[in-house]
């Protein structure tokens, strides 16, 4: 059967059902969210994100999707090539722009290779390639594909670097005292002295849900999370009108937790829900209080999770700070192909040498864990 491939410049250039379809349920990888991210816009050329997703057909139908980008930085992705683009620079040779598989400003793992077959899945990657060769591309990266695809991308000839998230994972427990309980003793009473603190203070949380979040709860929210940035000189990624999209087309996967105190909100935290993952996204403040944070971001999500049988919390992008909250150390991947044979010999013994370090460095901190032998 003839295989027909072309680039769109939208994820609405095709209709949401040919692409959900491929994205089999993952909330973060529906055409609502790319649409979402690309119409509020949030993700278009005007941010540096210029669409030009791989669109696979037979005479039927969409049967491979890969979603790119062509990138004139390396801002919003989380994973950090900016060294590479300084050697670049430094030799006299041009790194921008270059060409990514990502969900834009989302860090989270997941297949990349949109299509029902390996077979397809390479057919699509050895498309992207010469995509990238036939334009003088400098360099292609796959970010956060899930690990076969990193498998699939490395037996092609891509260069595989491996880097630390911390995942929380539910042991079946029955309630918030049972995943407590299964702490080493330490960790705890800490937990306990940090959630007491913030009772104390007289803190209430709200954990809303899909129809239950008003726009008044989005509006406190969005000011919330663009506070994070604006108190670091920075402007927020995301725009007021990507939530309201979200809340309009994809709200069972929103879950909101507010932080209430004297009876107005003062924080809050949003998560979307993929299947049996709750995937910790964006969280601010109007308030500083002592432990607001972790408790709003992290132990309220724990609690979200058992009370509502989700197996996987993902707390984010880096930081071990979320270890003795009982997150644990987790693999993720990125693939990258490099044009030039000099920067490909010498990237590819950067990315040798760093993955070592990480390798060890999660060993180190598998034997910190918070959980009981």
């Amino acid at each position: 059967m003839s295989i027909t491939y072309s680039l769109i410049h939208s994820a609405d250039a095709i209709h949401a059902s040919e692409w959900d379809k491929l994205a089999q349920g993952e909330q973060l990888l529906s055409h609502a969210f790319f649409s979402a991210l690309e119409t509020s816009p949030n993700a278009c050329a005007e941010t540096g994100w210029m669409a030009h997703h791989l669109i696979a057909r037979d005479q039927h139908a969409v049967v491979g999707i890969l979603p790119l980008y062509l990138k004139n930085h390396s801002r919003g992705e989380y994973v950090f090539d900016q060294g590479w683009a300084n050697a670049y620079h430094q030799h006299g040779h041009a790194y921008y722009p270059r060409l990514i598989s990502a969900v834009p400003y989302t860090p989270v793992g997941g297949d990349r290779l949109l299509a029902t077959s390996v077979e397809a899945q390479e057919s699509l990657l050895q498309k992207a390639l010469e995509i990238s060769i036939r334009n003088k591309v400098p360099t292609l990266h796959l970010l956060f594909p899930n690990i076969a695809q990193a498998r699939l991308m490395e037996d092609a000839g891509l260069l595989v670097r491996e880097a630390i998230q911390f995942h929380w994972k539910n042991r079946d427990y029955r309630d918030f005292d049972d995943f407590l309980d299964a702490l080493r003793q330490k960790y705890r009473k800490k937990l306990r002295q940090d959630s007491r603190k913030v009772a104390e203070a007289g803190v209430l949380f709200q954990h809303l849900s899909g129809d239950g979040i008003s726009q008044k709860d989005l509006a406190f929210f969005y000011e919330c999370y663009r506070n994070t940035y604006l108190v670091r000189g920075q402007l927020p990624y995301l725009n007021l009108d990507f939530f309201h999209k979200l809340l309009h087309t994809m709200p069972e996967a929103l879950v909101l937790i507010i932080a209430m105190h004297e009876g107005r909100p003062v924080a809050s935290a949003l998560s979307l829900r993929s299947g049996n993952t709750l995937y910790g996204r964006y969280w601010g403040s109007v308030q500083e209080m002592p432990g607001l944070h972790f408790e709003t971001c992290y132990i309220q999500s724990i609690r979200y999770c058992i009370e509502n049988s989700i197996q996987t919390f993902e707390g984010g992008a880096q930081g071990e700070h979320k270890l003795s909250r009982g997150l644990e150390p987790v693999t993720t991947y990125s693939a990258h192909w490099i044009a030039d044979p000099d920067f490909k010999n010498a990237i590819a013994d950067f990315v040798l040498r760093e993955k070592e370090a990480v390798r060890s460095y999660k060993a180190e901190l598998k034997n910190s864990l918070p959980f009981k032998a």
